[in-house]
């Protein structure tokens, strides 16, 4: 297995919109998954599109929100959901906004409206379809990393861009907007 180079916003392959894989038994697939998974754990992120990884094919993996903890490294085969050819559907019009980061877009962060619900479906590498309902962050990551599928980043969905910045920054903020202290640095 290797560590990959990840894509960052501004390469052409991020905005393309990839192929759906066809040879769900092709080793080169294999190969990119156990990379994908490698790259990671490594970068200590939820979840990797290809195109993330200079791949244009419809492959997803990420953990589970729910099945995230600290072990994630030792254990991350059992926890890892791997996704060729995902499809999203909205269970409801319920939207909400939240914080997002992503590999590709080292550093910064922004605050972005996704579904509060969603069903979701994919092949695994047997040409099984699997389902599986999700809510909340689990629903945002799953959208987020779908996303990349269609050569979208998170920033272009981002309708207000008081809401978005460098993730130090941003955090800072939100600290002490927690703890009811001003924002503002003299």
């Amino acid at each position: 297995m290797s560590i990959l180079k990840i894509a960052k916003i501004g390469h052409e392959v991020l905005h393309r919109i990839s192929e759906p894989v066809t040879n769900f038994q092709d080793p080169k697939l294999m190969t990119l998954i156990d990379d994908m998974a490698e790259t990671l754990v490594d970068s200590g992120g939820i979840g990797l599109a290809a195109p993330q990884v200079f791949v244009s094919k419809r492959v997803v993996i990420f953990f589970k929100p729910d099945d995230m903890g600290s072990d994630r490294e030792h254990n991350f085969e059992r926890k890892l959901t791997v996704m060729l050819n995902p499809e999203i559907k909205p269970m409801s019009t319920k939207t909400n906004i939240n914080w997002e980061a992503c590999l590709s877009v080292p550093k910064l962060m922004g605050a972005v409206e996704r579904f509060s619900d969603i069903s979701y479906s994919w092949t695994d590498f047997e040409g099984k379809l699997h389902e599986r309902e999700a809510h909340g962050f689990h629903a945002r990551v799953v959208q987020h990393e779908c996303d990349h599928l269609d050569g979208k980043l998170y920033p272009m969905r981002i309708k207000d861009f008081k809401l978005f910045g460098f993730a130090e920054e941003v955090n800072n903020n939100l600290t002490l907007l927690r703890r009811g202290q001003p924002s503002t640095k003299e």
